[in-house]
């Protein structure tokens, strides 16, 4: 099976999107680098105040799936949800 890798940016529109992201980073960090199947996840701050680079591996498909509905489900997707994402996936 091949890797799964998503890289690309979260990009907010403004100061309240960024606390959100600021305060909420931490703990979906930790709790996506436990799970099953993560080989890596990097959220980082770029030098555009509003975007963060975004770089994440997973074992497989079925890893990188389980991912997608567990942040779906979770505080931090309901709360980035209006977010823009601009990412690119590769290895599904």
């Amino acid at each position: 099976m091949n890797n799964v890798r998503l890289s690309g940016q979260l990009v907010c529109d403004g100061p309240d999107q960024v606390a959100i992201v600021m305060q909420h980073l931490p703990l979906h960090m930790e709790l996506t680098r436990a799970e099953e199947g993560c080989l890596s996840f990097e959220v980082k701050p770029t030098q555009e105040p509003f975007v963060w680079q975004v770089d994440e591996q997973f074992r497989d498909a079925t890893a990188f799936q389980a991912h997608q509905k567990r942040v779906a489900d979770s505080e931090w997707g309901r709360l980035t949800a209006g977010i823009e994402r601009r990412y690119i996936v590769e290895g599904i």
